[in-house]
């Protein structure tokens, strides 16, 4: 189930919410029970395998076209 982090507007303080993604955007109450939260914007990391390598450059360069004919 997905985490959504929220903030309190009353007290400021910071709290996490586990619900299914349906309920995203439903309200949150804080811990204290401030009913005046916002959801806050989540980053998240994508890293690939380690150790990858880069793909190779497409095209073969050279010319106007990039087949080599024109000089």
């Amino acid at each position: 189930m997905p985490r959504y982090d929220f903030r309190c507007r009353s007290c400021g303080a910071t709290f996490e919410l586990r619900r299914p993604m349906a309920q995203a955007n439903d309200p949150a109450v804080c811990p204290k029970g401030h009913g005046d939260t916002v959801k806050l914007l989540s980053t998240v990391a994508v890293t690939g395998a380690a150790g990858a390598q880069p793909a190779p450059a497409a095209g073969g360069g050279g010319g106007c076209c990039g087949g080599g004919c024109c000089g």
